[in-house]
């Protein structure tokens, strides 16, 4: 009978550092143990700028981890993101030989092997290589054909790459604490492990997770992923936006921004004004709710938008299930609505984290979304190589390759 695993999902994001360990049962369902979490520094942008804040802090979200969950932690999921992060499509056709009719694995794996030859930047390194669907003879698969007969074969693929060198600071800062490095994974594909089932994949599903650096977003249509990516803004922009409009100090800008913003636009929600508190909770001046909810507006409609320019042409018309929102900024008010204005009217509905059990409640809150879903993906990847298969795809990364798979 299979024993229980220990996952560890790791996320150093540009607000918060955290580890969510988990324990994956026998019988396939997932139970959480904790997080360990710490405010980041020394990032910017979902990427290390100071890397002796950015070690410190994740030492000491090993340590929180450790000490809340009694146990030893040795190696880790790492969640990775970044605008240098890019999702693109590409297509292997491989012609079978004229004496040969019957599709054999080799044949898939010639196929791979041309569809690998993408054009990526020299400095750049493969991340993800999932496989979206198989053609024969122009007849669509969404399973390996192999054992079918047919002339030309051809793999269709959703590729990841991004910078080499901002891909393995994140690994060597893990790696100092020292930790080992299961697998690095893209983190809005972490996310949409548990912000979706399978039947909404299969019927098309938009994830967008918005952070505190930065907005990243998957598309699934047909099961598979079709687009993925990561824009460079986040909640931190909104409310760097109120501070430079209001004069107010960081700080208050937040508090205001959690606590009195709006992002849907409607009027209705834009009335009166807004006290603002100085350190000492007095009230120090009124500002016109108006404007605090426009520029929320302004900064989240144009998230949106980018994430929307991102996507291939005509795919929302395929998105038959929905806009999932997750990240620590998805729970602002009004933010669904603004996402259904954006999303050509779209069902959008708060991602939730289904078949998933936990000692403490609070790893249900949407900023640990990615980090949860790296056990998921944890549990998909240990399913898919058997029990005798073991490591990560750590010096994979370092060579540009990683196996093929679905996700």
């Amino acid at each position: 009978m299979a024993k229980s695993k220990i996952h560890v999902g790791l996320e150093i994001g540009t607000t918060k550092t955290c580890m969510v360990v988990g324990e994956v049962k026998a019988d396939g369902s997932v139970k959480i143990l904790g997080v360990g979490e710490t405010r980041s520094a020394g990032i910017r942008k979902g990427e290390i700028s100071d890397y002796p804040q950015a070690r410190a802090g994740l030492k000491d979200a090993l340590l929180k981890a450790e000490d809340l969950c009694d146990v030893d932690i040795s190696s880790v999921l790492l969640a990775v993101t970044g605008s240098h992060i890019q999702g693109v499509g590409n297509c292997g056709t491989f012609r079978l030989p004229d004496d040969e009719d019957e599709l054999q694995q080799s044949h898939i794996e010639e196929a791979t092997e041309i569809a690998r030859d993408l054009a990526i930047p020299s400095d750049h390194v493969y991340l993800h290589n999932f496989i979206r669907h198989y053609r024969l003879d122009d007849h669509e698969h969404t399973v390996s054909p192999v054992g079918l007969l047919g002339r030309s074969l051809e793999v269709d693929f959703h590729i990841v790459h991004g910078i080499r060198t901002r891909i393995q600071n994140s690994i060597k800062c893990v790696r100092e604490i020292p930790l080992d490095v299961d697998d690095v994974v893209f983190a809005p594909i972490a996310t949409a492990q548990v912000a979706l089932e399978r039947e909404q994949k299969d019927a098309g599903a938009l994830v967008i997770d918005i952070g505190g650096g930065t907005t990243d977003y998957v598309l699934y249509l047909n099961g598979s992923i079709a687009a993925s990516g990561c824009i460079p803004v986040g909640g931190d922009h909104i409310t760097n936006d109120i501070h430079l409009v209001t004069h107010i100090p960081l700080s208050r800008a937040e508090e205001l921004k959690k606590a009195e913003g709006d992002a849907s636009g409607d009027p209705a929600k834009s009335i009166g004004t807004v006290k603002v508190t100085d350190d000492s909770g007095y009230e120090e001046s009124e500002m016109p709710r108006e404007l605090l909810n426009d520029i929320i507006y302004g900064r989240l409609e144009e998230t949106l938008q980018l994430v929307r320019e991102q996507l291939p042409e005509g795919a929302l018309k395929s998105v038959g299930s929905g806009v999932y929102l997750t990240g620590g900024s998805s729970r602002m008010r009004g933010f669904s609505d603004l996402a259904n204005e954006v999303f050509d009217n779209l069902p959008v509905y708060q991602a939730e984290q289904s078949n998933i059990s936990g000692v403490h409640a609070n790893f249900r809150d949407p900023q640990y979304s990615t980090a949860v879903g790296l056990i998921r993906y944890a549990q998909i990847l240990d399913a898919d190589r058997g029990p005798k298969e073991k490591g990560g795809v750590f010096s994979r990364v370092l060579k540009s390759i990683l196996p093929f798979g679905r996700a």
